[in-house]
């Protein structure tokens, strides 16, 4: 077999980013959630990871930051289709209480189907975040809409706990797993439009029924309920949010953005966990995301934050990258998908061991 070239052109049957590596071989464990049953404005996320797996060939491979990412190996598991027949079932039965701004108590039994289809999916990321986490690798969820990576998170979690009951002298501050969120909401929501396992509850979740995680740490955030703002507020320094306009204001004051970013990720503690919904950047590098919002972080800017965490010392022991929606027009290029193949690579780059990727 001829060795492998990260200069030459992918061949279209190799793996993500064109890449021949194994499960076994990889370091970073990419795992599609094809799941997007309660979206609420805009639909199409389920058709997200295959989309970001064909523009991913496209990704040049020596990263000016994280240097020869792929070198540490990165495989992507198939599409679950018991997972993406779920969501097309879910997705039929929620369409039309989504229509009507939400459930009432004639649609009781029906709430109890979907939400028996998002706790399938609450399973199907938990098992497999654990399976990668336990061979020693970093699990990467490619959602789907951002319900998906509720036991992703869950088995992060339990896994930084089992880290950290054998490590000394940890200080307060570093005990449990953070959450580094990148979105435009701040998905504090207990439910939404009556569904428990809303893509706008997914942090308001995590903080109910994921006691050790100990902080979370917001980026981006531009769209919010009253009810949000005062329950982030009500959680002390567990949650930490970084308003978009804040920000903006900042730096039209003289602020640099790499200061901004520096000063965000020393608020989360030694393992770090990565939920990227695409919204969080400008629109116009996702505009057919479900929930597009003015405002929110450049390519550029986002990347700046990425490395922000890397060179403060965190330990990235898994990430999701969620809410990428392909354009319906096939005359349309897939823009979004390609922003998102990007994304995906740096978060990647996050998550590797640096001096072996020749940094």
């Amino acid at each position: 077999m001829a060795p492998f070239d990260p200069d030459a052109a992918a061949h279209p049957d190799a793996g993500i980013f064109g890449l021949p590596d194994t499960r076994d071989d990889a370091h970073v464990v990419l795992f599609p959630v094809p799941f997007d049953a309660t979206t609420s404005y805009g639909g199409g996320t389920h058709r997200g990871p295959a989309a970001i797996l064909n523009a991913s060939v496209q990704v040049d491979l020596f990263d000016f930051q994280f240097g020869r990412i792929y070198t540490q190996g990165i495989h992507m598991l198939p599409e679950p289709k018991a997972i993406l027949k779920a969501s097309k079932d879910a997705r039929k039965l929620a369409a039309p209480i989504i229509a009507k701004c939400g459930a009432d108590a004639k649609d009781r039994k029906t709430v109890a189907k979907i939400e028996k289809a998002c706790e399938l999916v609450n399973t199907h990321t938990y098992h497999t975040a654990w399976s990668v986490l336990a061979q020693g690798k970093v699990p990467g969820l490619i959602g789907g809409d951002h319900s998906t990576p509720f036991g992703a998170i869950r088995a992060c979690a339990e896994y930084v706990e089992r880290l950290q009951a054998t490590e000394r002298r940890l200080a307060p501050r570093d005990k449990g797993l953070g959450i580094l969120h990148i979105d435009a909401h701040m998905d504090l929501r207990p439910a939404f439009e009556g569904f428990k396992y809303s893509h706008a509850s997914i942090m308001y979740n995590v903080l109910s029924e994921i006691p050790e995680v100990t902080r979370l740490v917001q980026v981006g955030i531009r769209d919010f309920g009253e009810f949000e703002h005062d329950f982030a507020e009500s959680q002390g320094r567990r949650v930490v949010t970084n308003y978009d306009l804040d920000w903006s204001t900042r730096l039209s004051e003289g602020e640099s953005f790499s200061a901004l970013a520096a000063k965000a990720v020393r608020e989360l503690p030694q393992y770090v966990y990565i939920s990227f919904d695409i919204d969080g950047l400008d629109p116009s590098l996702c505009p057919n995301t479900g929930t597009p919002v003015p405002g929110g972080l450049s390519f550029n800017q986002a990347a700046v934050l990425l490395k922000a965490l890397v060179d403060a010392g965190k330990k990235v022991v898994g990430f999701d990258l969620v809410e990428v929606c392909p354009s319906n027009d096939p005359k349309q290029p897939e823009w979004d998908a390609n922003v998102g193949a990007r994304v995906l690579y740096k978060l990647c780059g996050a998550a590797i061991d640096r001096s072996a990727a020749g940094v």
